[in-house]
């Protein structure tokens, strides 16, 4: 049974919820690997390299989000260019910093923007 704020009892979110979140694990490892054209053992090494670390089901199998294969699907783009896993693993991850950094960045200059307004009278 749902609550007020739309969780259930065990306070986990409604499957509606979970379906359009990118960081809900919902892919098998089988599954993960044909979304993106590898091979399990592929996904493995990005975990060992720690580009991704897969949720596990009660069973211990490897779960990956939407998230998740974003990034390995970019990392194999790398190897297959060439790149070393572990540089294309290292690559992936400042991508994903910088584009972190400007978000902040972008968030930062709205409210700085917001805030020289408010204060400018106009």
């Amino acid at each position: 049974m749902a609550s007020e704020n739309g969780r259930k009892a065990d306070g986990a979110a409604p499957v509606a919820d979970r379906l359009d979140d990118d960081r809900y694990p919902a892919y098998t490892m089988g599954r993960a690997a044909e979304l993106i054209g590898a091979t399990p053992g592929f996904l493995r090494a990005l975990g060992a390299a720690r580009l991704i670390t897969p949720t596990r089901s009660e069973g211990g199998h490897r779960r990956y989000s939407r998230e998740q294969l974003r990034r390995a699907a970019r990392a194999r783009e790398l190897v297959d260019q060439g790149t070393p896993i572990e540089a294309a693993c290292r690559i992936v991850a400042l991508e994903d910093e910088l584009a972190a950094q400007r978000r902040v960045n972008e968030e930062l200059r709205r409210s700085a923007g917001s805030g020289n307004r408010a204060t400018d009278g106009g």
